[in-house]
């Protein structure tokens, strides 16, 4: 069901053929909602403003929604809801399992690459971002009835596996993968660092690595079983890093580079069989009108490169997985590449019309001296070290909130400073603000229980909460905001914008203050009270599921 607001500016629209463009109001005496609709149409109308208000207000049938609307000013309308059909709206959503989030009336299958990080290195400050974001995603969609499939795009292909197999070997690893039991990620990537000092240092073992590769292109068993060992090693060492996170990813999700080998002979043959990629200088490219460059299919010596690699995989999340949308949370730095490829899926047919694709670039992560994060070597800082520095200031759980948070209350084009210390205040815009807030208001509704089981009558938590009445203004204020959650949620899956929800949960938790300042709960009797009980319980309600929607932990105490 639509919220109240949408009900209402579809009321307005119906009458006036335009956008009313509700607006809060600016004070409480003048409503809940104001509409220049009058004033934008007076001039078309060749009428004064206050004229076509009244005709407006006169046309309007609004009244099991609303009471009469009232002219102000040169043509303004202002629209004040009914406190009984607010409280109701409240009520309603308070016992609706989905905290009133609209479920999806066609679900479709969504998508979404994001994380990525590279087989035998451990994961950095750049794979940050892309974790939260695309977890934070995952859950909003999920939330609203689609099936989504996450998608982890590592980086377990390619010629580095030629010198870290080679490597291996030279270390006394034998080639059935005996060794590497003993490996952990950490140890991986010093494997890798030694290979590659190697290779610059020594040309037969430069010479053996790539030997090496292309026994594993061509199937070698034992380099395979080496390549594998190496991979699988690489997952238990993200896999470990993702819970610590509490993001939906898991060994389910892994869909890497290596996933596409096999298939991209046969895009290469069919794209060229059709006549979309021509050879150019000896590659067999893709040329799309708008961009600069072609995408490139297979080299002059015949490998093939990132561009077919996602290409490949377009066509398998459309055709085999049956995506509707497809959500790239990538760098910004990756916006051409993911153009270009989706250029090239339309133009072959791998990416109907009716499937949306979409790349979803992010800044960089900033050190408090506003330069990229790095370590004193000059090497992306790793993420496990970026929580321990949060957790030296909180709590793991307030820590993961005071990251996530800090990640996506942000415009995500936009670069942010890494401060934990700032970070993990629980005043001010932060996630464990956020926290605290639910733990305030829970902390409430415990003290109301107890006291209903003290007084022998029946515990809060046995009877089905309700609210009946909002006479006062910051009782109706709340209870208007509590209604809108749904359309926050429904913004942040349309749009991709995830600090809308960030900016909503916080002015909701303002404005519980507000209203707690004003409205006693506990020192109130009666139907008062019980309304007021029911305001905090949907307060938690959608601060909890608003929190879940980020990826962030609603505790009961703080």
């Amino acid at each position: 069901m639509s919220s109240l607001p949408s009900q209402l500016s579809a009321r307005i629209q119906a009458v006036t053929g335009a956008d009313p463009e509700l607006r809060p109001a600016t004070k409480p005496q003048f409503g809940h909602f104001q509409s220049n609709v009058a004033l934008r149409l007076s001039k078309a109308q060749g009428r004064p403003p206050r004229e076509v208000a009244a005709s407006i207000v006169e046309a309007l049938d609004v009244a099991d929604l609303c009471e009469t609307p009232e002219i102000a000013g040169p043509g303004f309308i202002n629209f004040r809801l009914r406190s009984d059909v607010l409280a109701a709206a409240v009520t309603a959503q308070l016992h609706d399992p989905h905290a009133g989030i609209a479920q999806a009336t066609s679900p479709s299958t969504i998508v979404i690459d994001y994380s990525a990080p590279n087989a035998a290195k451990q994961m950095h400050v750049g794979h940050l971002r892309s974790t939260i974001i695309g977890d934070c995603f995952n859950r909003v969609l999920s939330a609203q009835g689609h099936r989504v499939i996450a998608q982890n795009h590592i980086g377990d292909w390619g010629r580095q596996f030629g010198m870290l197999i080679e490597q291996a070997l030279d270390e006394g690893f034998s080639l059935d993968g005996a060794g590497f039991d003993e490996l952990d990620l950490a140890g991986a990537e010093q494997l890798y660092k030694r290979a590659n000092a190697h290779l610059k240092a020594d040309q037969q073992f430069a010479d053996r690595a790539r030997e090496r590769v292309v026994l594993l292109q061509a199937g070698d068993p034992q380099t395979r079983a080496m390549w594998q060992r190496l991979v699988e090693l690489s997952k238990r060492g993200f896999d470990a890093t993702y819970a610590r996170m509490g993001v939906r990813l898991g060994p389910g999700d892994y869909a890497g580079e290596s996933t596409y080998n096999e298939a991209l002979p046969a895009v290469c043959e069919d794209l060229e069989s059709r006549g979309i990629a021509v050879v150019d200088q000896g590659a067999l490219v893709v040329f799309v009108d708008g961009f600069d460059a072609p995408a490139i299919l297979r080299n002059s010596q015949g490998g093939y490169g990132y561009d077919v690699t996602d290409i490949a995989a377009v066509r398998h999340r459309v055709a085999d997985l049956g995506a509707g949308r497809l959500i790239y949370v990538v760098g910004s730095e990756q916006t051409y590449h993911f153009n270009l490829v989706f250029g090239v899926c339309r133009k072959a047919g791998y990416l109907p019309s009716g499937v949306r694709a979409q790349h979803v670039g992010y800044g960089m992560v900033l050190g408090a001296d506003g330069k990229k994060l790095s370590t004193r070597e000059g090497t992306a800082s790793l993420l496990n070290d970026l929580l321990d520095q949060a957790e030296e200031h909180a709590t793991p759980a307030i820590a993961l909130a005071a990251i996530k948070y800090a990640d996506l209350s942000n415009s995500l084009q936009k670069d942010y400073v890494f401060d934990p210390e700032r970070m993990t205040q629980t005043t001010g815009d932060t996630g464990p603000y956020l926290q605290y807030a639910h733990a305030r208001v829970s902390q409430i509704l415990r003290r109301a229980r107890e006291e209903a089981e003290a007084a022998g009558g029946v515990p809060a938590r046995s009877a089905a909460p309700e609210v009946s009445v909002l006479a006062q203004a910051p009782e109706q204020q709340l209870a208007l905001w509590l209604t809108r959650f749904g359309e926050a949620v429904d913004e942040v899956a349309e749009e991709l914008t995830p600090h809308k929800l960030c900016t909503y949960l916080f002015e909701l938790a303002t404005i519980y203050s507000s209203f707690y300042e004003n409205c006693p709960v506990l020192r109130s009797q009666g139907q008062v009270r019980a309304s007021r009980l029911g305001l905090c319980a949907a307060t938690r309600q959608v601060l909890a599921k608003g929190l879940e929607l980020l990826g962030i932990e609603a505790p009961e105490r703080m």
